[in-house]
């Protein structure tokens, strides 16, 4: 069920893996089974692809590295040299976040990212992952990100700027559950009124959709990562 529509039969079910029994009671366990799902495709990709590099690439091996090469000249061009060295991140991020969204357009799928619960453990692991870059490269230092250029302002900014960061999660989460969960929504609604024609060419846009909520959560968390390792202002 998603939204109080009926949904068509997805693998979770048939593999009852929508629950799972905690301390006696039945805890939500569909989305971390699609995560799974997702990361084990993933996984077994990227093995098939190292095991078969080459100098003329086959088409799988040109498809990742169209990719990875493209978010490297964006990151690279963005944050400078500094920024390589959280391409595999930030790539990482991107493909993991793009396959979740798209396997809620894959029949007998559910994308993990239309449940909150996911949206919210990659925002949380975004905030305290910048955080981090920041004080390794700032040390004690990195208190002033948070104080403002002034001392004077150091009562008025610090608790703005503790604010300001700890929304970042909170905004990355909603946008990107909200998006997926909507589209969700509205492909089933469209399934159900109009199983062909309804479906065929909002795929095409849910596509788009998809692929741009990647793209967001992707270009954000690199801003933050940019603006950690900025000097702080004193």
């Amino acid at each position: 069920m998603a939204g109080g529509l009926p949904h068509p039969v997805l693998l979770s079910t048939f593999l009852d893996m929508d629950e799972v029994i905690i301390n006696g009671q039945a805890v939500e366990f569909k989305h971390v089974f699609y995560s799974w799902v997702c990361m084990a495709v993933l996984f077994i990709l990227a093995f098939i692809v190292r095991r078969r590099l080459t100098l003329v690439p086959g088409r799988l091996q040109n498809v990742f590295e169209a990719i990875v090469d493209t978010i490297e000249n964006f990151v690279c061009g963005s944050m400078g040299e500094a920024g390589r060295k959280f391409v595999p991140l930030l790539a990482g991020i991107f493909i993991y976040i793009f396959s979740m969204n798209i396997m809620g357009l894959i029949p007998g799928l559910d994308a993990p990212t239309a449940n909150l619960n996911t949206t919210v453990c990659m925002a949380l692991f975004v905030l305290v992952f910048y955080n981090a870059v920041g004080l390794w490269k700032w040390k004690a230092h990195y208190v002033h990100h948070f104080t403002g250029p002034s001392k004077f302002l150091v009562p008025l900014m610090f608790p703005l700027e503790i604010v300001s960061h700890l929304s970042r999660p909170v905004s990355l989460s909603l946008r990107l559950f909200g998006n997926i969960r909507g589209e969700e929504i509205v492909m089933i609604l469209f399934f159900v009124m109009a199983p062909i024609l309804g479906t065929i060419p909002i795929y095409a846009l849910f596509l788009l959709g998809k692929t741009m909520q990647a793209f967001v959560f992707f270009i954000l968390t690199m801003v933050y990562i940019k603006g950690a390792l900025e000097a702080p202002e004193h």
